[in-house]
C-alpha cells in the first residue's frame, strides 16, 4: 500500500506495542468512485510466524498536525509505500471498504457527539464554579453596599441553566441511543432489534450533529460567563471551546451528519421511521401531568404538529428538486434535536415529579424539574422559528448567486 493519509489521531505513539491502521485504499484495476475502496489492516509491525512482532511495516509519521485543540491527543501524517510499500491485509471482499468502514464510523460518530455533551458538561461545571466565586455589581434585591455572586444576576442564571437544560436532553438522547444499538444487537426477538436497530440509524446523526454543534455553542456560553476571565488561559474555560470545536468536523461534519438524517434515514423509507416515532411521542404525551411537569408537556405537544408539517413538506421539496436537502438539511437536524430534547424533558419532569412526591432526593428532583421547565420556556420556542425556515428558506439557499458572494 502506498500513499498518504492525514488527520490520523495517535496515528503512531509507544503506548503500545503495536499500532494496527485501518487504512481504505484502491486495489489495482478498482471502479472509479466510492465503489472501488477495500478495506486493509496495516500493522506498524509485523507479526512473525509465531504471533511475535517482526519487522517494522513501511508506515510512517512524517509530521504532527499543529491543531487549534485537543493538543494533548496528536495528529498525525502518515506516509505509506516510502521504501517499496506497507503490508496490508484486506478486510472481506474487495470494493466494499466504504460499508466496512461505517460500521466503526457510526460507533464513532455516537462516540464524537458523547465529546460535544462531555467537554460541555465540564465547560458547565467550570463556569457555574466560577459564577458562585467571582462577586461583581449588585444583583436585584440584594443588600446596598455589598457586591453580589454573579449567579444571582439574572442573566448569569439564564446562562447556567441553558447550559444545564442543553446539556441534560442531549445526554438523554446520547443514552437513548446507546440503548438502541444494544437492543439492535443482543435483543432475543428479531422484530425489536429490526425496530431498535431502525431508531438507532435515525438517532445516530441526530446525536453527533446536535450533540456537537451543542457542545460548540455551550463552550461558547461557559467563556461569556466567566466575562474577560473566559477569554484568559489561566481560567481553563477558552480550551474547553477550542477543544469542542473539532468535534463538529470529526467523522463528517455538521453538513454531512444533517444529510444522513434527511436524506439517508428520513426521506429513504418515506419518513416511516420518523413517523413511527412521532406516533409513540404523541402516545406517551397524551397523559396529563402536574405542576411543571404538565408545563412541559403542553408546551411540547405545542410544536408538535409545526414539527410534523415541517417534515411533511420537507420530504416532499425533495423529491421536486434535490438541491434542497443541502439546503435544508442542517436546520432540519437543529429542529429535530430541539424538538426531540423537549420530549425527552418532558418525560424526565414526569419521573422527577413522581420521585419527588415520593420523598425521594428533593433538591436533585426539583433541579431537573426546573431544568425541564427551562428548556420548555426558552429553548423549545426556537422550533418554531426552525419549522417557518423550512416552509420557505431552501429558495435563499438554493437562489443565491456565489458571484455576489
Amino acid at each position: 500500500i502506498t500513499g498518504q493519509k492525514i488527520f490520523i489521531t495517535w496515528g503512531e505513539h509507544d503506548l503500545t506495542e503495536n499500532t494496527v491502521h485501518i487504512v481504505l485504499a484502491r486495489l489495482e484495476g478498482a471502479p472509479a468512485g466510492t465503489k472501488g475502496i477495500s478495506c486493509f489492516i496495516v500493522p506498524q509491525f509485523l507479526l512473525n510466524a509465531d504471533g511475535s512482532l517482526g519487522a517494522e511495516n513501511d508506515v510512517k509519521c512524517v509530521s504532527i498536525e499543529h491543531k487549534t485543540g485537543i493538543k494533548a491527543s496528536p495528529t498525525c501524517v502518515l506516509s505509506y509505500g516510502d521504501n517499496g510499500g506497507a503490508v496490508g491485509y484486506i478486510i472481506g471482499e474487495e470494493n466494499h471498504g466504504m460499508s466496512y468502514m461505517f460500521t466503526m464510523m457510526n460507533q464513532a460518530r455516537l462516540g464524537v457527539g458523547l465529546e460535544g455533551l462531555a467537554v460541555a458538561e465540564r465547560a458547565f461545571q467550570q463556569a457555574l464554579e466560577y459564577s458562585v466565586m467571582r462577586r461583581q455589581g449588585r444583583a436585584p434585591g440584594a443588600p446596598a453596599g455589598e457586591s453580589s455572586q454573579i449567579i444571582d444576576h439574572p442573566d448569569v442564571k439564564r446562562m447556567l441553566v441553558t447550559m444545564k437544560s442543553t446539556i441534560e436532553a442531549l445526554r438523554r438522547l446520547i443514552y437513548w441511543n446507546a440503548a438502541c444499538i444494544d437492543i439492535a444487537a443482543h435483543h432475543p426477538d428479531a422484530a425489536e432489534r429490526e425496530t431498535a436497530s431502525d431508531m438507532a440509524a435515525l438517532l445516530t446523526p441526530l446525536s453527533k450533529g446536535w450533540g456537537t454543534d451543542m457542545g460548540v455553542e455551550l463552550t461558547g456560553t461557559a467563556i461569556q460567563v466567566h466575562g474577560g476571565m473566559g477569554f484568559i488561559e489561566d481560567t481553563g474555560a477558552a480550551q474547553s471551546l477550542r477543544d469542542a470545536r473539532i468535534s463538529t468536523i470529526y467523522e463528517g461534519t455538521t453538513g454531512i451528519q444533517a444529510a444522513d438524517l434527511a436524506g439517508r434515514k428520513f426521506a429513504r423509507d418515506g419518513g416511516a421511521a420518523l413517523t413511527a416515532l412521532m406516533v409513540d411521542v404523541h402516545t406517551e404525551l397524551s397523559a396529563p401531568a402536574s405542576g411543571e411537569a404538565e408545563t412541559v408537556r403542553l408546551a411540547v405537544l405545542s410544536v408538535l404538529p409545526a414539527y410534523e408539517q415541517a417534515a411533511r413538506g420537507f420530504l416532499g421539496a425533495m423529491g421536486q428538486d434535490p438541491r434542497v436537502l443541502g439546503a435544508l438539511a442542517v436546520p432540519f437536524l437543529r429542529l429535530s434535536g430541539l424538538v426531540l430534547g423537549g420530549w425527552l424533558q418532558a418525560r424526565a419532569a414526569r419521573h422527577a415529579a413522581t420521585l419527588l412526591g415520593a420523598g425521594r432526593d428533593p433538591d436533585f428532583h426539583r433541579g431537573k424539574l426546573q431544568s425541564a421547565r427551562f428548556y420548555a420556556e426558552h429553548l423549545l420556542p426556537q422550533a418554531h422559528g426552525y419549522a417557518a425556515l423550512m416552509r420557505g428558506g431552501a429558495a435563499a439557499v438554493t437562489e443565491a448567486d456565489a458571484a455576489l458572494l
